[in-house]
């Protein structure tokens, strides 16, 4: 793979004041609570939602016409639910869409020729007709090894990473969150101060330059085709992101706005994403000195015609005349990455989400405050469809630019400047941790809630739901609202087989859903957001926003921020898309995603 760039994030949790006391402004109502699980459990329509979104619809690569397609869908279903003011609505610029038309990689070794199973990474660009060429392994760890590389880059086939271990086959590939999982969450304490990252070594430095001049060889020499072997999946299961641009020289300024599928983007190099077991073998016969040829056929189409982004909007008014203007929010992402349907990332939580409005529409319930869906595109590339909502509708960190979220990021206390709305908004929760049941929420660093949520939990204990954690989550789109200081969550979730199997892999299809743990998700988020509606007033908010919220930066793309030297000696682990993973599961494959630094989290003792 070319090289990789990643930004550690820190998510430092706000002061909070002490534990209020709403007594029954904050309580559950048990007859709109039984209405809500009798129709969420009885009258589902979840997964039927979800396999018109995933196996009709398909894959919705942002802004390719898959995503455009569910924009229109999704808006005509919950019109059709009964929904108010529901519209496809645009958030800002993002870029150019991209689907796949035709593909097909095929390998020759030695007397044998067979299928290469492997699969091309969003927006690359087509090969302009098949092209046959010897693979190299590209292995140069020092200038002497990489000089016997030069000249022979163009026209080539190229592998990038080295043979990949696979996993430990005895472990479950699928697990649910254990009850001492969930105390340790429970009994999190607040996160600790910031710790400053170090500067990077001179041996660090050394590694940059080498592994800019390595990639930097591919693009002057023209190779024709690269690829690795993705990250963290084998078995037949392939995690596939975005193409990767031309390589920036160290320390360049970082260009936050400039994507893989910006308009103004530089031209990038064919790259594929193949099998870790197909990979490896080709790996081992280049070794035992096998020739190996290749040939590749791939034709994209890209579409250039509307740049914009677009999010899916509509809600269920508010009932209540002196609370009405006020805005409970739910939601999720609706974009997806293309070479799976998008089924549990996150087709399940716009499902959920989806589902959550019908079920207190049907019910027949009347919130005193307006209740809000958000279907946000974009998230995959840094959370943009939810950031460019909350700029439109609800504030922005000092004067919503690069040099303003930077400030804030290095150190600096934020600056909001709120919307008129900011001052009427209740809260937003979220849901993007694949199809597993919610077990329970993070406070997000709100200390004050806790109370509150546990007395919503209460009715499902049954079914295991009933975890508060101070603890904060990254890495989705409840970020934007925490941002700007507003109550944003997202629940927690049973990991069910979100990174081991279906996590941005071809294997994130519809089949890795499960019914009863996505209906009981529709039910816990219908009631939170309908019991938030009902309240007295406005719940809680931290006493300040988190100082590194601005990690919501403009344009965000990783791939074009830090070395990966950086990321991968850092000797941290991080968070991904609310995974924790270890560095080293990363590699030189780091996506192009938010990750957060575990030390920002709450600990426990």
């Amino acid at each position: 793979m070319l090289r990789r760039k990643s930004i550690v994030i820190a998510i430092f949790a706000s002061l909070v004041a002490p534990t209020l006391a709403f007594g029954q402004t904050a309580g559950t109502a048990p007859d709109a609570v039984a209405k809500i699980m009798d129709e969420g459990m009885n009258r589902s329509q979840a997964m039927a939602t979800i396999r018109y979104l995933t196996d009709v619809i398909g894959p919705r690569l942002t802004n390719s016409p898959g995503q455009r397609r569910a924009n229109q869908w999704t808006k005509q279903q919950l019109e059709k639910w009964g929904m108010k003011n529901a519209k496809v609505d645009p958030w800002g610029e993002f870029g150019r869409g991209w689907e796949l038309k035709r593909f097909s990689a095929m390998v020759t070794a030695g007397e044998q020729t067979t299928a290469f199973r492997s699969y091309p990474k969003a927006w690359s660009p087509s090969t302009n007709g098949p092209v046959t060429s010897d693979v190299i392994y590209y292995d140069a760890g020092n200038e002497a090894e990489l000089e016997k590389f030069k000249g022979k880059m163009k026209g080539a086939i190229v592998l990038l990473a080295p043979e990949r271990p696979v996993s430990d086959i005895f472990k479950p590939t699928a697990t649910r969150q254990t009850d001492e999982e969930l105390a340790k969450m429970e009994n999190a304490k607040p996160a600790g101060p910031p710790q400053p990252q170090p500067e990077p070594t001179e041996q660090q430095k050394a590694a940059q330059a080498f592994n800019y001049k390595k990639t930097k060889m591919l693009f002057d020499e023209g190779a024709a085709v690269v690829i690795d072997s993705g990250f963290g999946v084998d078995g037949g299961t392939i995690r596939v992101m975005g193409a990767n641009l031309p390589p920036n020289p160290p320390g360049t300024p970082p260009n936050f706005s400039l994507r893989v599928s910006s308009k103004n983007a530089p031209t990038t190099i064919p790259q594929l994403v193949a099998e870790v077991e197909q990979y490896n073998r080709l790996v081992r016969l280049i070794k035992q000195g096998v020739p190996v040829k290749m040939t590749v056929d791939l034709q994209v189409q890209w579409y250039e015609d509307d740049l914009q982004g677009y999010n899916t909007i509509a809600e269920i008014p508010g009932s209540d005349p002196a609370l009405k203007d006020e805005v409970v929010m739910v939601g999720a992402h609706l974009d997806s990455w293309h070479a799976g349907t998008g089924a549990t990332d996150n087709g399940a939580g716009s499902t959920v989400a989806m589902e959550a409005l019908r079920i207190i529409q049907a019910s027949g319930l009347k919130p005193r405050r307006t209740i809000r869906i958000g279907l946000w595109t974009g998230e995959e590339q840094g959370l943009l469809g939810a950031r460019g909502y909350v700029a439109k509708n609800l504030g922005v960190i000092g004067d919503g630019s690069d040099a303003a979220a930077f400030a804030a990021f290095g150190g600096g206390k934020p600056t909001i400047n709120k919307k008129p709305a900011h001052d009427k908004f209740a809260a937003y929760y979220n849901l993007d941790n694949g199809t597993g049941q919610i077990r329970g929420i993070y406070l997000q660093g709100n200390e004050q809630l806790r109370t509150i949520f546990k007395e919503w939990l209460a009715p499902f204990k049954d079914w295991n739901a009933s975890t508060v954690t101070i603890s904060n989550t990254g890495g989705t789109d409840h970020l934007a609202f925490d941002a700007v200081g507003l109550p944003g969550f997202q629940f927690i979730q049973d990991p069910i087989e979100y990174f081991t199997r279906s996590w941005h892999t071809t294997q994130d299809v519809s089949d890795r859903i499960l019914e009863q743990d996505l209906k009981r998700s529709s039910v816990i988020m219908a009631a939170f957001a309908y019991n938030t509606a009902m309240m007295d007033e406005r719940l809680p908010r931290k006493g300040s926003p988190s100082a590194l919220s601005a990690q919501l930066l403009p344009g965000f793309d990783l791939r074009r921020e830090l070395d990966e030297i950086e990321f991968r000696n850092s000797g941290l682990g991080f968070s991904v898309c609310g995974h924790e993973v270890d560095a080293g599961e990363l590699k030189g494959n780091f996506p192009a995603l938010l990750a957060v630094n575990p030390a920002s989290h709450s600990h426990s003792d």
